[in-house]
Protein backbone atom coordinates (compact mmCIF):
# COMPACT_ATOMS: atom_id res chain seq x y z
CA UNK A 1 0.00 0.00 0.00
CA UNK A 2 2.87 2.13 0.57
CA UNK A 3 3.97 1.71 -3.20
CA UNK A 4 0.81 2.68 -3.95
CA UNK A 5 -0.12 6.02 -2.14
CA UNK A 6 3.59 6.91 -3.08
CA UNK A 7 2.67 6.52 -6.77
CA UNK A 8 -0.59 8.29 -6.12
CA UNK A 9 0.78 11.73 -4.84
CA UNK A 10 3.59 11.97 -7.42
CA UNK A 11 0.55 11.27 -10.24
CA UNK A 12 -0.55 14.48 -8.55
CA UNK A 13 2.58 16.60 -8.24
CA UNK A 14 3.25 15.06 -12.06
CA UNK A 15 -0.61 16.22 -13.20
CA UNK A 16 0.05 19.94 -11.64
CA UNK A 17 3.12 20.24 -13.19
CA UNK A 18 2.06 18.75 -16.68
CA UNK A 19 -1.33 20.99 -16.74
CA UNK A 20 1.68 24.01 -17.12
CA UNK A 21 2.51 23.17 -20.40
CA UNK A 22 -1.15 21.69 -21.85
CA UNK A 23 -0.10 21.79 -25.41
CA UNK A 24 1.90 18.51 -24.99
CA UNK A 25 -1.34 17.18 -24.55
CA UNK A 26 -2.52 17.82 -27.94
CA UNK A 27 0.78 16.80 -29.19
CA UNK A 28 0.56 13.55 -27.28
CA UNK A 29 -3.19 12.86 -28.91
CA UNK A 30 -1.49 13.64 -33.10
CA UNK A 31 1.56 11.38 -31.63
CA UNK A 32 -1.13 8.24 -30.79
CA UNK A 33 -2.89 9.07 -33.59
CA UNK A 34 -0.42 8.74 -35.93
CA UNK A 35 1.12 5.08 -34.26
CA UNK A 36 -2.48 3.69 -34.60
CA UNK A 37 -2.77 4.89 -38.18
CA UNK A 38 0.33 3.60 -38.86
CA UNK A 39 -0.32 0.14 -37.24
CA UNK A 40 -3.44 0.19 -39.15
CA UNK A 41 -2.30 0.61 -42.45
CA UNK A 42 0.30 -2.26 -42.01
CA UNK A 43 -2.44 -4.49 -40.65
CA UNK A 44 -4.74 -3.36 -43.71
CA UNK A 45 -1.35 -4.20 -46.10
CA UNK A 46 -0.89 -7.53 -44.83
CA UNK A 47 -4.55 -8.61 -44.58
CA UNK A 48 -5.15 -7.22 -48.47
CA UNK A 49 -2.90 -10.72 -49.27
CA UNK A 50 -4.23 -13.43 -46.59
CA UNK A 51 -6.64 -13.88 -44.10
CA UNK A 52 -4.75 -15.46 -41.32
CA UNK A 53 -0.62 -14.19 -40.39
CA UNK A 54 0.46 -17.40 -38.27
CA UNK A 55 -2.87 -18.29 -37.30
CA UNK A 56 -3.54 -14.98 -35.88
CA UNK A 57 -6.91 -13.20 -37.58
CA UNK A 58 -6.80 -9.43 -38.09
CA UNK A 59 -9.04 -8.66 -35.47
CA UNK A 60 -7.25 -10.68 -32.91
CA UNK A 61 -3.88 -8.93 -34.49
CA UNK A 62 -5.53 -5.52 -33.60
CA UNK A 63 -5.68 -6.61 -29.72
CA UNK A 64 -2.21 -7.32 -29.66
CA UNK A 65 -1.79 -3.66 -31.25
CA UNK A 66 -4.45 -2.72 -28.52
CA UNK A 67 -2.26 -4.38 -25.59
CA UNK A 68 1.02 -2.77 -27.35
CA UNK A 69 -0.60 0.61 -26.90
CA UNK A 70 -1.60 0.44 -23.59
CA UNK A 71 2.09 -1.35 -22.05
CA UNK A 72 3.32 1.68 -24.47
CA UNK A 73 1.86 4.36 -22.58
CA UNK A 74 2.24 3.01 -19.23
CA UNK A 75 6.10 2.55 -19.78
CA UNK A 76 6.38 5.98 -21.05
CA UNK A 77 4.22 7.51 -18.40
CA UNK A 78 5.74 5.92 -15.23
CA UNK A 79 8.99 3.76 -16.15
CA UNK A 80 10.96 4.69 -18.90
CA UNK A 81 10.76 8.09 -16.92
CA UNK A 82 11.63 7.21 -13.65
CA UNK A 83 14.43 5.16 -14.76
CA UNK A 84 16.10 7.57 -16.93
CA UNK A 85 15.43 10.05 -14.08
CA UNK A 86 17.89 7.60 -12.05
CA UNK A 87 20.39 7.35 -14.35
CA UNK A 88 20.60 10.98 -14.49
CA UNK A 89 20.95 10.69 -10.27
CA UNK A 90 23.82 8.43 -10.52
CA UNK A 91 25.85 9.94 -13.28
CA UNK A 92 25.68 13.56 -12.06
CA UNK A 93 25.97 12.50 -8.27
CA UNK A 94 22.54 13.55 -7.09
CA UNK A 95 20.76 10.86 -6.21
CA UNK A 96 21.46 11.75 -2.16
CA UNK A 97 17.90 13.78 -2.41
CA UNK A 98 16.13 10.62 -2.63
CA UNK A 99 18.31 8.15 -0.74
CA UNK A 100 18.21 10.76 2.36
CA UNK A 101 14.24 10.57 2.48
CA UNK A 102 12.45 8.02 4.81
CA UNK A 103 11.73 6.06 2.22
CA UNK A 104 12.52 2.42 0.78
CA UNK A 105 14.78 3.64 -2.08
CA UNK A 106 13.72 1.49 -4.91
CA UNK A 107 10.16 2.47 -4.24
CA UNK A 108 10.61 5.94 -4.24
CA UNK A 109 13.21 6.30 -7.03
CA UNK A 110 10.31 4.07 -9.21
CA UNK A 111 7.54 6.73 -8.84
CA UNK A 112 9.36 9.86 -8.43
CA UNK A 113 8.30 10.96 -12.05
CA UNK A 114 5.01 10.69 -13.93
CA UNK A 115 4.21 12.32 -17.54
CA UNK A 116 0.46 11.81 -17.53
CA UNK A 117 0.04 13.02 -20.66
CA UNK A 118 1.44 9.91 -21.89
CA UNK A 119 -1.40 8.00 -20.60
CA UNK A 120 -3.29 9.11 -23.77
CA UNK A 121 -1.62 6.21 -25.34
CA UNK A 122 -2.79 4.33 -22.62
CA UNK A 123 -6.82 5.11 -23.33
CA UNK A 124 -6.02 5.10 -27.49
CA UNK A 125 -5.02 1.61 -26.53
CA UNK A 126 -7.99 0.38 -24.72
CA UNK A 127 -10.25 2.01 -27.42
CA UNK A 128 -8.63 -0.22 -30.10
CA UNK A 129 -8.41 -2.92 -27.76
CA UNK A 130 -12.23 -2.74 -27.41
CA UNK A 131 -12.92 -2.31 -30.68
CA UNK A 132 -11.25 -5.89 -31.53
CA UNK A 133 -13.03 -7.70 -28.68
CA UNK A 134 -16.35 -6.54 -30.04
CA UNK A 135 -15.14 -7.66 -34.02
CA UNK A 136 -13.78 -10.69 -32.81
CA UNK A 137 -17.91 -11.80 -31.74
CA UNK A 138 -15.99 -14.18 -29.12
CA UNK A 139 -17.54 -14.44 -25.08
CA UNK A 140 -14.98 -13.00 -23.04
CA UNK A 141 -15.62 -15.09 -20.27
CA UNK A 142 -14.31 -14.40 -16.63
CA UNK A 143 -11.08 -16.76 -16.76
CA UNK A 144 -9.95 -14.54 -19.99
CA UNK A 145 -10.68 -11.47 -18.25
CA UNK A 146 -8.72 -12.60 -14.80
CA UNK A 147 -6.04 -14.20 -17.18
CA UNK A 148 -5.84 -10.89 -19.01
CA UNK A 149 -5.75 -8.69 -16.13
CA UNK A 150 -2.91 -10.71 -14.71
CA UNK A 151 -0.72 -11.35 -17.72
CA UNK A 152 -0.78 -7.44 -18.18
CA UNK A 153 0.27 -7.14 -14.32
CA UNK A 154 2.78 -9.65 -14.73
CA UNK A 155 4.20 -8.31 -17.68
CA UNK A 156 4.63 -4.87 -16.65
CA UNK A 157 6.27 -5.79 -13.83
CA UNK A 158 8.84 -7.64 -15.68
CA UNK A 159 9.58 -4.48 -17.71
CA UNK A 160 10.14 -2.82 -14.97
CA UNK A 161 12.29 -5.38 -13.70
CA UNK A 162 14.51 -4.97 -16.94
CA UNK A 163 14.28 -1.04 -16.93
CA UNK A 164 15.37 -1.81 -12.82
CA UNK A 165 17.98 -3.72 -14.01
CA UNK A 166 19.68 -2.23 -16.83
CA UNK A 167 19.42 0.87 -15.45
CA UNK A 168 21.45 -0.40 -12.45
CA UNK A 169 24.47 -0.62 -14.23
CA UNK A 170 24.95 3.21 -14.24
CA UNK A 171 26.49 2.66 -10.84
CA UNK A 172 29.42 0.23 -13.02
CA UNK A 173 29.36 2.31 -16.10
CA UNK A 174 29.45 5.62 -17.22
CA UNK A 175 26.54 6.23 -19.65
CA UNK A 176 23.99 3.57 -20.63
CA UNK A 177 21.41 6.13 -22.43
CA UNK A 178 21.76 3.98 -25.51
CA UNK A 179 19.86 1.30 -24.08
CA UNK A 180 16.73 3.80 -24.35
CA UNK A 181 16.91 3.79 -28.49
CA UNK A 182 17.84 -0.37 -28.27
CA UNK A 183 14.60 -0.73 -25.78
CA UNK A 184 12.57 1.22 -28.47
CA UNK A 185 13.42 -0.58 -31.02
CA UNK A 186 12.82 -3.92 -29.58
CA UNK A 187 9.61 -2.88 -27.80
CA UNK A 188 8.26 -1.97 -31.29
CA UNK A 189 8.66 -5.89 -32.35
CA UNK A 190 5.50 -6.21 -29.38
CA UNK A 191 3.71 -5.22 -32.40
CA UNK A 192 3.62 -8.14 -33.67
CA UNK A 193 3.10 -11.49 -32.14
CA UNK A 194 6.48 -12.99 -31.33
CA UNK A 195 5.77 -16.33 -32.90
CA UNK A 196 5.90 -14.63 -36.33
CA UNK A 197 10.18 -13.99 -35.84
CA UNK A 198 12.35 -16.40 -36.40
CA UNK A 199 13.26 -19.15 -32.92
CA UNK A 200 16.23 -17.06 -31.80
CA UNK A 201 14.40 -13.62 -31.98
CA UNK A 202 11.62 -15.03 -30.14
CA UNK A 203 14.10 -16.49 -27.39
CA UNK A 204 15.39 -12.67 -27.19
CA UNK A 205 11.85 -10.63 -27.02
CA UNK A 206 11.13 -13.50 -24.12
CA UNK A 207 13.50 -13.68 -22.04
CA UNK A 208 16.25 -11.35 -22.53
CA UNK A 209 13.82 -7.91 -23.22
CA UNK A 210 10.26 -10.01 -21.94
CA UNK A 211 8.45 -8.19 -24.76
CA UNK A 212 6.39 -11.59 -25.25
CA UNK A 213 5.64 -11.22 -21.42
CA UNK A 214 4.11 -8.13 -22.03
CA UNK A 215 2.32 -7.59 -25.02
CA UNK A 216 1.28 -11.66 -26.79
CA UNK A 217 0.89 -13.20 -23.34
CA UNK A 218 -2.35 -10.54 -22.39
CA UNK A 219 -3.42 -10.81 -26.02
CA UNK A 220 -3.46 -14.51 -26.34
CA UNK A 221 -5.31 -14.39 -22.76
CA UNK A 222 -8.64 -12.39 -24.68
CA UNK A 223 -8.37 -14.87 -27.77
CA UNK A 224 -7.99 -17.89 -26.17
CA UNK A 225 -4.35 -19.08 -26.67
CA UNK A 226 -3.32 -18.91 -23.09
CA UNK A 227 -2.51 -21.82 -21.01
CA UNK A 228 -2.16 -21.94 -17.63
CA UNK A 229 0.85 -23.12 -17.90
CA UNK A 230 2.05 -19.91 -19.24
CA UNK A 231 0.45 -17.77 -16.94
CA UNK A 232 1.74 -19.27 -14.07
CA UNK A 233 5.08 -19.60 -16.13
CA UNK A 234 4.61 -15.13 -16.02
CA UNK A 235 4.30 -14.97 -12.63
CA UNK A 236 6.99 -17.10 -11.75
CA UNK A 237 9.34 -15.37 -13.65
CA UNK A 238 8.21 -12.14 -12.74
CA UNK A 239 8.56 -12.52 -9.65
CA UNK A 240 12.36 -13.84 -10.29
CA UNK A 241 13.17 -10.60 -12.32
CA UNK A 242 11.48 -8.63 -9.44
CA UNK A 243 13.90 -10.37 -7.07
CA UNK A 244 16.92 -9.82 -8.72
CA UNK A 245 16.36 -5.99 -9.76
CA UNK A 246 16.12 -5.45 -6.09
CA UNK A 247 19.16 -7.62 -5.49
CA UNK A 248 21.06 -5.56 -8.32
CA UNK A 249 20.03 -2.27 -7.48
CA UNK A 250 20.75 -2.68 -3.81
CA UNK A 251 24.18 -4.02 -5.09
CA UNK A 252 24.99 -1.26 -7.05
CA UNK A 253 23.96 1.12 -4.61
CA UNK A 254 26.38 0.00 -2.48
CA UNK A 255 29.32 1.26 -4.67
CA UNK A 256 27.26 4.56 -5.35
CA UNK A 257 29.57 7.62 -4.38
CA UNK A 258 26.96 10.73 -4.45
CA UNK A 259 27.74 14.46 -3.87
CA UNK A 260 28.15 14.21 -0.15
CA UNK A 261 30.69 11.36 -0.60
Amino acid sequence: MNVLRLLGLYLKIGILHELQYRVNFFIQIVHSLISVGVGLVGLALVFSHTTQLAGWSENELLAVMGVHLIMGGLIQTVIQPNMQRLMDDVQQGTLDYALTKPEDAQVLVSVREARVWHLVDVVTGLIVLGYAVYSLRSTIGLWQSLAFIAALLFGALMIYSFWLIVTSTAFFVIRVDEIVNLFEGLYAAGRWPVGLYPGWLQVGLTFLVPVAFAVTVPAEALTGRLSVLTLVGAAALAAALLLLSRWFFRFGLSRYAGASA
